[in-house]
């Protein structure tokens, strides 16, 4: 079962440009991936040093899918985000590409109770407490799908989960 991991890193100092320094958040990709650059689980390839992203005093870092194909750097104050891709190995030669299996059994989609740009009410509770929260979708979710939220005063998006149109409620909390 695939559990969402996240990690949040104080980024090395300032390059000499004021920059993002790349090589930190390689070590970084590589501290979470537990594999160095070019590994089997690892980055791929180093993030760009061409890359002229804002200097970040915190960087989170998730999984892009269960898949666990890429690894999500991003940054809340100055906000940017970028995908850093895992190497993985080919399949062997007997077993069949995960690519021809997905077209032989076409995965259904759900449609999308929530629009990117909707507004949102978060609500989470149990029996005596409740608490709502607004906030706009950052993203389209369908039922069940997990999904951010911008909520105002907040510096970081707010990870929810869609229920109905324009309505969610926070991970592990039924509503």
């Amino acid at each position: 079962m695939f559990r969402a991991a996240s990690l949040l890193l104080f980024a090395a100092p300032a390059s000499a440009t004021g920059f993002q320094s790349t090589v930190a958040l390689d070590r970084a990709v590589a501290g979470f991936t537990m594999h160095a650059v070019g590994e089997e689980g690892g980055a791929r390839m180093p993030v760009d040093p061409r890359l002229k992203l804002a200097l970040c005093p915190t960087v989170a870092l998730s999984w892009r899918t269960p898949a666990q194909d890429a690894v999500v750097v991003a940054c809340s104050g100055p906000d940017w985000r970028i995908f850093v891709p895992v190497k993985r190995s080919a399949p062997s030669a007997g077993a069949a590409p995960s690519s021809a299996v997905a077209r032989a059994t076409p995965a259904i989609r759900a449609e999308p109770v929530i629009r990117r740009g909707d507004p949102v009410i978060i609500q989470a509770g149990s029996p005596g407490f409740s608490i709502a929260r607004e906030g706009v979708a950052m993203a389209d979710a369908a039922p069940g799908t997990r999904f951010l939220v911008r909520v105002a005063d907040a510096r970081a998006p707010v990870q929810a989960v869609a229920v109905e149109p324009g309505r969610a409620t926070l991970p592990g909390w039924s509503n």
